[in-house]
C-alpha cells in the first residue's frame, strides 16, 4: 500500500499562504501585538441542571475562542474542518468519559460562522461507533449544528508517513489529513496506563491499526503523532472530569466539577494545564514531559501568560 506523507498536503497550501501573507504586510502588522497562544475560561459558579451545564460548556467555548482572536483566526473561509472529540466509549456525558457534547456544539457554530463549507465531527472509539455517538449526546448535539458526523470508513485508513523518533509510520484516516484544518477537543480525565487523557493522547482516535501497542511507549508516540497531525487548535473540555478510573468510567463518584475550557496553539501547554486540574505535576506525564524535550511546546504553560476569563 502506498504511502503518504503528511507534508504532501500540507506544504502547497502553507507555501501558497505565506507567498499573499507576505505581499500584505505592513509596517503597522509586523509591530502588532501577537495575539494569546492560550486562554482559560471559568465559570463562576457550578449550575446543576442539564440546561444550565449546556448553557455554561457554550458560554465558557466561545470566550475561550474569542480570548484567542475569534475563530477567524483558525478556520477561514471555504476550509473544510474536522473537530475531533473524545466520543471513545458508550457513556453518557455526566459520567465524563467523553467529551462534553455543548462544547463540540460550539465549535462547530463558530466554524460555520468563520465561513466554514464542511465541519465534520468523528472519533474511532473502543466501544462501538453506533452505540457511543449518541450514546454521548455528541451526535446529536453537532448534527443539530450543522455538522456532519461521520461513522469512519475502515477502507479509508491509509499507512501514513509519520517520520517520527519512534513511530517511523501508521495507519491515519486519510479524510482527516486532507481537511483544511482539524480542531482537537479533549476532555480531562484519569487514565489507568498513561496518568491522563488530554490532547495529545486524544489524537489517537484518528489512527487505526492494533492501537495498543502505542501504549508500550506513549510518552514517544504520542508526541510523534502530535507532531505529524499538527492541530491548528486544541480545546480542553474541564466542564466535568474523571479522576479515577479512566479511560472508561462509569461512576459518578469519580466525576468532578471544574467548569473550565481551556483552548490554545500550543499542544505541550495546554496538556500540561489539563495535568493540573487532575492533581497530577505535567512532567509527570510522559507525552508531555517529551513533548517539552523535543520542542512540540512548552510545559510551562504560565510562560504563556495565558489570557484568564471568569464568566
Amino acid at each position: 500500500m502506498a504511502q503518504i506523507d503528511r507534508r504532501n498536503f500540507l506544504t502547497t497550501g502553507v507555501l501558497a499562504g505565506a507567498g499573499l501573507g507576505m505581499g500584505l504586510l505592513s509596517s503597522d502588522s509586523l509591530l502588532a501585538v501577537p495575539a494569546p497562544s492560550m486562554s482559560i475560561a471559568h465559570y463562576k459558579s457550578s449550575p446543576a441542571e442539564p440546561d444550565g451545564i449546556a448553557e455554561e460548556a457554550r458560554r465558557l467555548t466561545r470566550q475561550a475562542i474569542e480570548a484567542l482572536g475569534g475563530m477567524n483566526r483558525f478556520v477561514s473561509k471555504a476550509n473544510i474542518v474536522w473537530v475531533k472529540p473524545n466520543i471513545g466509549w458508550d457513556r453518557r456525558p455526566e459520567q465524563a468519559a467523553t467529551t462534553n457534547p455543548d462544547v463540540v456544539a460550539a465549535l462547530v457554530e463558530m466554524c460555520y460562522q468563520a465561513g466554514a463549507k464542511k465541519v465534520l465531527v468523528s472519533d474511532n472509539p473502543c466501544n462501538p461507533a453506533r452505540l457511543s455517538f449518541p450514546r454521548s449526546g455528541i451526535q446529536q448535539a453537532a448534527e443539530k449544528a450543522g455538522a456532519e458526523v461521520i461513522f469512519l470508513d475502515e477502507r479509508k485508513f491509509r499507512k501514513m508517513s509519520i517520520n517520527g523518533k519512534v513511530l517511523k509510520e501508521w495507519e491515519v484516516y486519510q479524510d482527516i489529513v486532507e481537511a483544511d484544518r482539524l480542531i482537537n477537543v479533549p476532555i480531562v480525565k484519569n487514565h489507568n496506563l498513561c496518568l491522563a487523557t488530554l490532547g495529545m493522547k486524544n489524537l489517537m482516535g484518528v489512527i487505526g491499526g492494533p492501537r495498543n501497542r502505542l501504549h508500550q511507549d506513549p510518552g514517544g508516540t504520542l508526541v510523534d503523532l502530535a507532531a505529524f497531525l499538527k492541530p491548528r487548535l486544541v480545546v480542553l473540555d474541564a466542564i466535568r472530569v474523571l479522576t479515577a478510573n479512566g479511560p472508561v468510567g462509569g461512576n459518578l463518584a469519580d466525576v468532578k466539577r471544574k467548569d473550565t475550557i481551556v483552548a490554545g496553539v500550543d499542544q505541550v501547554a495546554v496538556d500540561a494545564f489539563g495535568a493540573t486540574l487532575l492533581g497530577y505535576k505535567p512532567e509527570s506525564i510522559g507525552y508531555i514531559a517529551q513533548g517539552n524535550a523535543r520542542g512540540l511546546g512548552t510545559i510551562n504553560f504560565n510562560s504563556l501568560s495565558p489570557k484568564q476569563i471568569e464568566v
